[in-house]
């Protein structure tokens, strides 16, 4: 039976309140950007940084490119430099483009069709880091120890031009020995070596993120691959890389710089908070059922019942890695159930002189979302935050705490809404794709427990669906045996029995 997946992605955009097209008065402002950024006032003060051996490295799809990287090694420092797009030069602050990028507040890729928060003009053109193009950005420049602690950090606006746009897989390929250098590196001496001193750098930041707590996991991600007449090919699942990691361990740090910057000018800091887990003693049983009991509390703890009095990111940590060392396989079921019990982020504002929340995943206490202001609106606003704070104005001239305080909630729910649409609409395309599976017999992983029932992930295809019958006496983490019984494309739903 053949479905209209793209019009199934429409609807479920607007069921879960999120807009699917642009207002006419959004179109006509970005039909008029003219590449009017790049017109220099001889009073602004912009470094030119277009000569520096910038790269980007992103999905092979994508064209709304954030960020730009450049790594200087010293004898005994690093200096990091990511370049952030700077869009905040076409989108003022409540301009009709702004107002419409306020709506969903982030772009939502389905897989099957996307949305993207800006006008293609700008996020595909104007705004984005595409190749040979010169583009104002703020650069945050990061020195880094080489034993990987940060020494210091300075923000800046830039010209940059990127001089080659790279795809994660053929970077990670070509660095773990697995397939030749990507083209535009082979071309350029200068820029493979420039890799390869980002991979190194990356590396000694990830070994002491980790060594701080820093919870790693085996991140999988779920795509849709569509075949040419608007049917589900197939659903795949791929894990970060290595090129990945270089990507994350860059905007971590310029992202812990953004905020403690901010904080240091007296700004408030629209920071991104992963509180302490609620379900912690679930986290703890669930690691006695895998492999064995979490290490016991720190010192001054008071244990209760023989486990932790708190949740502790060290400990948890230190699980992880012995859970990924013991069984390799059954790792990636494992990270799936420990993030669904960790619980979702938010946005919260944290007022000058407020002490930060945290972000008890990455174990950081600063943490600002600042690198992808073509794809997140918390992003853009804290661009706008920077801005002030170079040009020297206090943030009530930017926004009132008030309205900052309302932005972030609404940024928060509308990421939300955007991550079960996503989750909606690939589950419609897996409905299409199981359609003609009903009665087979499948290994599957629970994966969420609420009111509204039980839900399961089975492996191939990586699918998720709930579990109709035979869900007493299940909890998140636990490996069943599950029976197809039915699918429905259009409401996306797939429905299991417990065998």
């Amino acid at each position: 039976m053949s479905h209209d997946l793209e019009t199934i992605a429409r609807r479920v955009m607007q069921e879960k309140g999120l807009a699917v097209d642009f207002p006419a008065a959004a179109l006509r402002q970005a039909d008029g950007c003219r590449d009017k950024g790049m017109v220099i006032d001889k009073s602004e003060r912009l470094t030119d940084l277009l000569g520096l051996p910038w790269t980007s490295i992103d999905n092979d799809d994508s064209q709304d490119l954030d960020q730009l990287e450049v790594v200087f090694a010293d004898h005994d420092e690093y200096r990091l430099l990511v370049a952030v797009a700077d869009v905040g030069i076409f989108v003022a602050a409540h301009s009709p483009i702004d107002e419409a990028a306020k709506v969903n507040t982030t772009s939502v890729y389905t897989g099957v069709k996307n949305f993207p928060m800006l006008p293609e003009r700008l996020s595909f053109d104007l705004t984005s880091l595409l190749a040979g193009k010169d583009r104002r950005a703020l650069v945050v420049e990061v020195r880094i120890s080489s034993g990987g602690r940060v020494a210091g950090s300075r923000i800046f606006p830039a010209l940059v031009r990127n001089k080659a746009e790279l795809c994660y897989d053929a970077v990670s390929n070509w660095l773990e020995g697995k397939a030749k250098v990507p083209e535009p590196l082979a071309r350029e001496k200068s820029l493979r070596l420039q890799l390869e001193t980002q991979d190194r750098l990356a590396r000694i930041l990830r070994r002491r993120r980790l060594a701080a707590g820093a919870l790693e996991f085996a991140s999988l991600e779920t795509r849709v691959e569509m075949a040419a007449d608007g049917r589900v090919k197939r659903i795949f699942t791929r894990q970060q890389n290595r090129a990945e990691r270089i990507i994350e361990e860059f905007m971590v740090a310029c992202n812990q710089s953004v905020a403690v910057f901010l904080a240091g000018k007296g700004l408030p800091v629209l920071s991104r908070v992963v509180r302490e887990p609620e379900r912690w003693p679930r986290i703890v049983e669930l690691a006695a059922e895998f492999y064995s009991r979490l290490p016991a509390p720190l010192a001054g703890r008071r244990p209760f019942r023989g486990l932790p009095a708190d949740p502790d990111a060290r400990a948890l940590a230190g699980f992880l890695s012995q859970a990924r060392q013991a069984k390799p396989d059954a790792f990636a079921d494992l990270s799936l159930a420990v993030i669904k019990l960790i619980g979702r982020g938010e946005y919260h504002v944290l007022a000058a002189g407020q002490i930060p929340e945290g972000h008890f995943g990455l174990a950081l206490k600063n943490y600002a979302h600042s690198t992808a202001p073509n794809r997140r609106y918390p992003d853009l606003l804290t661009q706008r935050l920077l801005k002030a704070a170079l040009a020297g104005r206090r943030g009530k001239n930017v926004y009132a705490l008030p309205e900052l305080q309302s932005l972030a909630l609404h940024c928060t729910q509308q990421e939300d809404a955007a991550n079960k649409v996503e989750r909606q609409v690939k589950k419609c395309a897996a409905a299409e794709l199981l359609e003609d599976k009903a009665g087979c017999l499948f290994s599957a992983l629970v994966t969420g427990s609420s009111d509204k029932g039980i839900w399961v992930r089975i492996k191939d295809p990586p699918v998720e669906g709930k579990l109709v019958r035979g869900d007493r006496r299940v909890n998140v983490g636990d490996r069943l045996r599950v029976r197809l019984l039915s699918t429905d494309v259009e409401k996306g739903f797939i429905d299991f029995a417990r065998v």
